[in-house]
């Protein structure tokens, strides 16, 4: 029989590897892409910078050639006048195609005007390439001072040389495009590159989804950990584990359905018969005495029915796991109270041995109260009448412990083990029993973190300590 459970998790671990690929896949692209783009961004900043400053270092080389060439034009005539012919060379060098226009100024040093704009503005340091506005356009001018020979003591020329800025942008573009371009071609590769390597490197993931879609609805045989990279073994090694938990649980439900059809075909049977035997029977007496019978079986197949269910919510994963704080001498009391009309029918003296301040501990409220009714129930059972049972609830240390002692028959030290197991019943045993009670106990005890341990008592009978992690 198949764990119904387990179908829904298969899937949905086929799914969930499906979905991890497809978001790993494009995370990644996007990290590298994004990060490329990021810094090629970056990159593309300091290039725009980078043009920019070539772009004035080449106008700027050119301002002092044109101003070097217009001062080495001055000359003065025998008579002592300076004279100037501008240079066609000195304005041909702007001549780039972009439409630039040319302004100039050379003035003596005691301010006379040789030739060019008069307002043109003055730099504020020389050879240095200046941004400024002149007649509304945006320029970039530079101030070179020169001497000439026979000119006297005052023999220094100033000559400022302005242009348009439409060659410095135009080159300023182009250079920033040209590794716009460079770089552009180098997101593209790379983004081509990093596909290929994503498609290669999630190959082994694709194989360990298609492995885990392919399987049949029967097959939880561990995967092959090579078949990933290194960095994903521990996911198949998670996986292998997860099957392995699954396949324990389905053996271990396939074991306890047959089992618990194995226990209730026999008292379902002699119900069975137990009620023909009473429709058949017309003497009053003897029809009594087979409902009252039948209403014995009855009872152990509802007790058995009941234990079943307990045992099943007692499983680990069966529910929600829940964390109530216990005062685990008050609900000691509840079920000695509950039990109290059993042990005065069997004249057994049923007691508790408690501390006076609370102890508690935490885990299923539910589940507690159960684990105590077993145990009980179970000392009640084998105790012979006019025996006596005793329910101890003490401190120690760390932990809160649980003690059911009994004057019963008690278990061999070499079955001890044994009895923990489902539906174990020790041969021999008279009272009537389904075998599930230690077992529920071990559940319910090893769910809360605790122990429990068989002994002898101080009469000879069976000795049960719970030992439960106190709060």
């Amino acid at each position: 029989m198949r764990n119904d459970e387990s179908l829904p998790q298969e899937g949905r671990l086929s799914r969930a590897i499906a979905g991890l690929t497809a978001s790993l896949r494009a995370q990644l692209f996007a990290w590298v892409v994004l990060t490329l783009i990021g810094a090629i961004c970056v990159n593309l900043y300091l290039s725009y910078r980078s043009a920019d400053a070539t772009a004035d270092l080449v106008i700027d080389h050119t301002l002092l050639a044109s101003a070097r060439v217009i001062a080495e034009a001055v000359h003065t005539d025998p008579s002592g006048t300076v004279q100037l012919d501008i240079p066609p060379a000195a304005l041909e060098m702007f001549d780039t195609g972009n439409g630039d226009r040319v302004f100039y100024q050379v003035v003596t040093a005691w301010g006379n005007l040789i030739a060019g704009y008069p307002d043109l503005p003055q730099p504020k340091r020389q050879q240095t390439g200046e941004d400024t506005t002149f007649r509304a356009d945006e320029v970039r001018l530079m101030l070179l001072n020169q001497p000439i020979v026979g000119l006297g003591v005052d023999s220094t020329i100033s000559v400022t040389v302005a242009v348009t800025h439409h060659s410095q942008y135009a080159m300023r573009r182009r250079l920033w495009l040209s590794d716009f371009s460079k770089q552009l071609v180098l997101v593209l590769i790379a983004g081509l590159v990093t596909i290929l390597g994503l498609q290669r490197g999630l190959a082994p993931v694709l194989r360990l989804r298609d492995a885990v879609r392919e399987r049949g609805r029967e097959r939880l045989d561990p995967l092959e950990p090579n078949m990933v990279q290194s960095e994903l073994r521990p996911l198949v090694h998670a996986l292998n584990d997860h099957m392995e938990r699954v396949q324990n649980q389905m053996a271990a439900q396939r074991r306890f359905v047959s089992n618990a059809a194995h226990q209730l075909r026999t008292p379902l049977a002699l119900i069975s018969t137990q009620a023909s035997v009473a429709a058949r029977e017309a003497d009053t007496g003897k029809r009594d005495e087979a409902l009252q019978a039948l209403r014995s079986s009855t009872r152990q197949v509802t007790r058995l029915a009941s234990q079943l269910l307990t045992l099943s919510r007692a499983e680990p994963g069966s529910r929600r796991p829940r964390s109530d704080t216990i005062e685990l001498v008050a609900t000691a009391r509840h079920v000695l109270e509950n039990l109290a009309e059993e042990a005065l029918r069997r004249n057994i003296d049923l007691g508790l041995e408690a501390d006076n301040a609370p102890i508690r501990v935490e885990g299923d409220g539910t589940m507690m109260r159960e684990m105590l009714v077993n145990l009980v129930d179970n000392a009640l059972r084998y105790t012979p009448l006019n025996g006596r049972v005793t329910l101890g609830v003490a401190r120690d240390g760390d932990d809160a412990m649980l003690t059911v002692e009994d004057n019963g028959p008690g278990i061999p030290e070499a079955e001890r083990a044994q009895v923990f197991e489902r539906f174990y019943r020790i041969i021999g045993t008279e009272p009537e029993g389904s075998g599930l009670g230690l077992a529920i106990v071990r559940e319910v005890v090893d769910g809360a973190g605790g122990s429990v341990t068989l002994g002898d008592a101080a009469e000879g009978g069976l000795l049960v300590t719970v030992r439960l992690p106190a709060v």
